[in-house]
């Protein structure tokens, strides 16, 4: 699949960190309740950290208490897509940058979280970079 930002695996392994490229290029996942964004209720935009494409808002993220930060919405459908995921035995679906392709999580839905959208997209705090609103 082609996206806007298209590089080198080798690219990326210079431009992250070991943990961002475990994340982003290896679908690999932060230990849980240990990402810098669990607990943060700054104000702000959320961006792809490979990319900065905005990806979520602030005004979209929820306390699940399930040891990530969680979103009921992206902020645009289209910066995210959506992929089955069949990796360690789960069915789930995986969340990716539209424009990169990096991986940022999974979304769950129908978990009964009261929010608009029944729908927990639960990201890594270090697939994301917080530009919090100025004022």
């Amino acid at each position: 699949m082609g996206y806007e930002i298209d590089k080198s695996e080798e690219q990326w392994r210079r431009e992250l960190s070991p943990a961002e490229y475990h994340v982003l290029r290896e679908a690999g996942t932060e230990p849980a309740f240990t990402g810098e964004y669990n607990h943060t209720k700054t104000t702000g935009v959320y961006q792809c950290r490979a990319c900065g494409a905005e990806l979520f808002r602030s005004d979209t993220k929820f306390e699940s208490h399930c040891g990530w930060p969680s979103f009921f919405d992206p902020a645009d459908s289209s910066a995210v897509e959506l992929l089955e995921d069949r990796s360690h035995g789960m069915v789930r679906t995986e969340v990716r940058c539209a424009r990169c392709g990096s991986h940022l999580g999974h979304v769950f839905r129908g978990e009964g979280y009261p929010t608009p959208t029944d729908e927990r997209y639960c990201i890594n705090s270090v697939s994301l970079k917080l530009v919090p609103e100025e004022g």
